[in-house]
């Protein structure tokens, strides 16, 4: 294999002039990713090891590898990628018949492994098993408050913003089956996050707490951010990407204008590299505070959302800051120039108050950052 050359990557003045070198650098980086990761289901790369960790199908990043195989697979036709995706969406329905712990992630797992799957190749399969994973989504909503349930533990009446992302696999089901009652969940539940997690600043909630007999908000809490009212990166991310998402597949505006709330807020908030530190209020100087490049990376790819919903002169602004953010991610957080590195980009902020992965590779970063980069050019089969 031929090395790329990664100084017109760091000499480039703009994400568009570096757009066709970053693209021949991801090839040559997911074809070496293929067979270091192997038959790893991936989420973490420890920064001293460079070597992505092997998690059970269940745990919530299941997906984000074969998506990004999927997408490479789209984007330039090569049958490798398909080979590499192909089986993902068999192992994690083995694992739903089998002692599982499925929450309100499998939209994460299943639009970039059986629905994607069933676009690109009309596979059957993959369009029971979406279907499926639909389904099961579906069935932890709570009729009283209006939300999704999140996780499986004892707070049943908990929900996440991270189920943002996840309602698109309600809305894909609703227009494959032409059945409603999907698209009316996905909306309810929406309109809760709205509601309820989105703040008036365009600042977000990570966990808010309702009475699930009556629904009855109850308050809100940190979750991985600060603290219950600092300022989580991510889940601002999962907020502007999730509400795009949503106005894309139902074209109500309300959500349209959510995501461009917490758009402003964020970027607003962004040092000066245009890379989010993980909590934009964790402290009063966030100088020596750890950056996620995954809530970069998302937030880079619901931009390009919201800039694709709107006319162009109104829409250049989110494609404007996607781009800065992409621009600077390619140039100081990715791994080019490291052949041994399994993940693409480093500086990913997983669980920081509960001092879990931080200063690591994130799968899901990497996949933000693929899907972010070919949306740019011209990948239109979105499923998320």
């Amino acid at each position: 294999m031929t090395a790329v050359d990664t100084s017109k990557l760091k000499q480039a003045s703009s994400l568009q002039e570096a757009l066709p070198h970053i693209w021949e650098a991801l090839q040559e980086k997911v074809d070496r990713m293929i067979t270091q990761i192997g038959d790893k289901s991936p989420h973490v790369a420890p920064a001293a090891t460079g070597v992505y960790d092997d998690m059970r199908h269940d745990w919530w990043t299941s997906g984000f590898w074969p998506g990004i195989l999927w997408i490479m697979h789209e984007m330039t036709g090569k049958e490798h990628y398909k080979q590499a995706a192909w089986v993902w969406d068999e192992k994690l329905e083995q694992k739903s018949i089998q002692a599982n712990n499925y929450h309100h992630d499998v939209g994460f797992q299943y639009l970039p492994t059986a629905v994607i799957k069933y676009k690109l190749t009309g596979d059957e399969d993959g369009k029971r098993r979406g279907l499926t994973a639909a389904n099961f989504l579906a069935g932890r909503f709570n009729i009283a408050g209006n939300f999704l349930r999140a996780w499986n533990q004892e707070k049943i009446g908990w929900s996440i913003v991270d189920s943002s992302m996840n309602l698109s696999i309600l809305f894909w089901a609703a227009e494959e089956i032409k059945d409603p009652r999907f698209s009316h969940i996905g909306k309810a539940h929406a309109d809760t996050v709205v509601n309820h997690f989105i703040r008036e600043d365009g600042s977000v909630n990570h966990i808010v707490s309702f009475n699930p007999e009556t629904g009855e908000f109850i308050e809100s809490l940190g979750g991985q951010g600060a603290a219950p009212l600092s300022s989580w990166s991510r889940g601002a991310a999962w907020a502007l990407h999730g509400m795009a998402n949503t106005y894309r597949f139902t074209g109500e505006m309300k959500y349209l204008r959510a995501a461009q709330r917490v758009a402003h807020y964020f970027l607003s908030m962004l040092p000066e590299d245009h890379v989010a530190h993980w909590d934009f209020r964790a402290a009063e100087s966030l100088a020596e505070e750890p950056r996620d490049t995954s809530a970069a990376s998302c937030a880079a790819s619901g931009l390009i959302e919201i800039a694709d919903a709107l006319p162009g002169i109104e829409g250049k602004p989110y494609r404007d800051a996607a781009e800065r953010i992409l621009l600077s991610l390619t140039q100081n957080y990715a791994t080019w120039d490291r052949p041994e590195h399994e993940a693409i980009l480093v500086e990913g902020t997983g669980n920081k108050p509960a001092n879990q992965n931080v200063n690591v590779s994130l799968i899901y970063g990497d996949y933000y950052y693929v899907e972010a980069i070919a949306k740019l050019l011209g990948w239109k089969n979105r499923i998320f």
